[in-house]
């Protein structure tokens, strides 16, 4: 997980019938919050709004077309959702919890509330999980202080992931309780996306022998050689490499591990 720049610009989907739809939610809660809170009564949340493209495509773009999240790499395999960080729906403070209802519904239209995200990391893990460092603080209408607020799960849109979670090699690992439960919700050490990352934490460590191991003075074909390699490196630590926070976690301990430092 790396630091994502969600664009300043709010989407006009979002502005014009999004903030329609937001008022009506309000006004409807205010009139029946009991029938709300209660599950008897539900919102209904329009897809085309949040998941229209102008919302999609720009925060796909923004963040390289990668998961918020496990920073795969997504719709040359998958269309990936447009995901609300706080879940618009319904919540719950721990995973075996009930659902609690409302959801952040004055929050399902908002800009700052959502992000690209795959399929597994959004559907199968997450969920309506949404955890706060304390429960007593949580905002359970649009009328609420969200300031208040401190939530367990780290926000790539608001905050560094760098400050809360890191890599041991391919593995995923929390600098502190943060990081280790966003890890955990998320399912950020999956077998088969931990096995994607090792194929290619692999590959880009015989780059780095190339780059940094190899004498270019005598052969042109060695030269050329070492110029890819360092070129390889440098777009995977780049904010578009897939699993770029791996790649920049791995970095120094090969340098370390050969006695080298990266150009």
């Amino acid at each position: 997980m790396i630091k994502v720049a969600r664009p300043k610009a709010i989407p006009s989907v979002l502005r014009t019938r999004g903030n329609k739809l937001r008022k009506a939610h309000c006004r409807a809660y205010l009139r029946a919050p009991k029938v709300y809170r209660s599950g008897a009564k539900t919102f209904e949340f329009d897809r085309d709004v949040y998941g229209h493209a102008q919302v999609k495509e720009p925060l796909r773009t923004a963040q390289h077309d990668k998961c918020a999240f496990c920073e795969s790499k997504l719709t040359h395999v998958a269309y990936g959702d447009v995901e609300h960080f706080r879940p618009k729906a319904g919540f719950r403070q721990r995973a075996k919890d009930a659902l609690e209802r409302p959801g952040y519904y004055w929050l399902a239209y908002a800009w700052e509330n959502l992000l690209f995200a795959c399929q597994i990391c959004n559907q199968r893990h997450k969920q309506n999980a949404f955890p706060l460092q304390n429960p007593a603080k949580r905002a359970r209408t649009h009328q609420d202080t969200l300031a208040d607020e401190k939530p367990t799960f780290v926000d790539p849109a608001a905050e560094d992931p760098a400050a809360f979670l890191s890599f041991r090699e391919e593995v995923p690992f929390g600098r502190n309780r943060r990081g280790a439960a966003t890890i955990q919700a998320l399912g950020l050490k999956r077998t088969p996306l931990t096995e994607r990352r090792k194929d290619l934490l692999d590959a880009l460590r015989a780059n780095f022998v190339i780059a940094h191991a190899l004498s270019p003075t005598e052969s042109a074909v060695l030269i050329e050689e070492v110029r890819d390699a360092r070129d390889v490196l440098r777009r995977a630590v780049a904010d578009a490499g897939e699993f770029a926070a791996m790649v920049r976690a791995a970095i120094p301990v090969w340098e370390k591990e050969y006695g080298v430092r990266a150009p």
